[in-house]
């Protein structure tokens, strides 16, 4: 009777030392989780012509209007060369980006569709499918993004997908902790890492074996990015993070000022620093950190106004507010260099065309704005104009 006593102790002090669940973290998950999909979330994908690179025609700039509509449009003979629109969805709307890769446009759709571009004639290559929905939107805010034949995203059906740029078939999938997935990937030492939820997830770029989730305990909506050698993303609120690429250890964390929060995609990394903009109901901001301690270099305030965009562009800081103010800061000290008030409001990306002049899509026209002058040239102009705009992208050929 005392024998099994002592027994049954001992099994019950085993259970209590390896029994307990972890609070803060789950379990890295195995290769047996990765899940192909299934019917109710369904991937179908259609290869028409043998994908090939293609000359790069840099006569264009591509527009992919806020009705969802794709285009490209001749700067030289001042005319739309081609179009491209979605097989269906239920809304007019753009909501995503391209990525342009040895002459091939990879371009999601709200409805989940993907299709592979020629850039000269408009011609499709391949179209892929996320789902089967004509009711919601699938791909929104999205980028894709390309490394060693593959096609990364993720999409609002909860899953990330791995994508054979050869002809877009599925190579790979795994369901994400959230369903809204709305911040691009980034594609970083042979992994992916994405968020979703209170996640950080870390991937096998090839196989799409997680190598870890991370629980931050909190909403993490910013986009990751990398200085060669971690990876930084920012939560909801006012933290960004600094991790190591192989294991979830947090090697620093800075807390913005007081009220300001939302980075999401306002951040870059360039020569070992760290700089993102924060937003606040009265101060907006700009910081530049070093990316080994998370010490703050400079700050530059933008007062009763929003930082909408940001972009690095030949060691300046562009981008432009909620009040059409486009601004340029020297990346090394936060300096203004120039301030602009625009007429127009961009609601795209800022591309540069040359050292002369950029361009921005407006609700009503693309612009061409010149530094010198100023002066913002309609490029191409619209034959309506939408209310509500959520956003556009443009992207010259080159």
């Amino acid at each position: 009777m005392k024998k099994s006593l002592i027994t049954l102790l001992f099994v019950c002090t085993v259970i209590n030392m390896f029994g307990q669940t972890p609070t803060t973290e789950k379990p890295v998950k195995t290769d047996s989780d990765t899940k192909v999909p299934n019917s109710n979330e369904g991937f179908s994908h259609k290869a028409i012509n043998p994908l090939k690179k293609v000359p790069l025609d840099e006569a264009l700039v591509l527009i992919y209007d806020y009705d969802g509509s794709l285009f490209s449009f001749d700067l030289e003979s001042e005319q739309i060369a081609w179009t491209v629109k979605a097989t269906d969805a239920y809304t007019e709307m753009c909501a995503n980006k391209v990525t342009l890769l040895d002459g091939v446009l990879y371009v999601p759709f709200i409805n989940g569709e993907i299709f592979a571009i020629d850039n000269q004639t408009g011609a499709v290559f391949w179209k892929s499918r996320i789902g089967n929905s004509t009711d919601q939107i699938v791909l929104k805010d999205q980028i894709p993004v390309i490394n060693d034949g593959k096609l990364f995203i993720t999409a609002q059906n909860q899953n990330i997908y791995a994508l054979d740029l050869k002809d877009g078939s599925l190579l790979w999938n795994y369901k994400l902790d959230s369903a809204n997935n709305d911040i691009p990937v980034l594609y970083f030492d042979n992994k992916i890492f994405t968020q979703s939820g209170n996640y950080l997830y870390s991937f096998e770029a090839n196989t799409g074996k997680l190598i870890y989730q991370k629980d931050f305990q909190e909403p993490m909506h910013g986009k990751p990015v990398t200085d060669g050698e971690n990876v930084f993303i920012a939560n909801e609120k006012n933290v960004v993070y600094a991790l190591s690429p192989n294991k979830p250890d947090v090697l620093w964390q800075f807390k913005l000022d007081e009220n300001q929060n939302n980075i999401k995609e306002r951040i870059f990394c360039k020569d070992k620093k760290v700089y993102f903009a924060a937003q606040g109901p009265e101060v907006s901001s700009v910081y530049a950190v070093d990316s080994k301690t998370g010490t703050q270099l400079w700050k530059t305030d933008f007062k009763d106004d929003t930082i909408e965009y940001i972009v690095e562009e030949s060691d300046n800081v562009w981008g432009y507010t909620r009040k059409a103010k486009l601004f340029q800061l020297d990346i090394t000290n936060g300096e203004i260099a120039s301030e602009t008030k625009l007429t127009t409001q961009p609601i795209s990306n800022l591309e540069f065309a040359d050292d002369d002049s950029l361009f921005y899509y407006s609700d009503a026209a693309l612009i061409q704005f010149e530094f010198k002058t100023s002066d913002e040239n309609e490029v191409y102009l619209r034959t309506s104009i939408k209310d509500n705009v959520y956003s556009a992208f443009v992207k010259k050929i080159r």
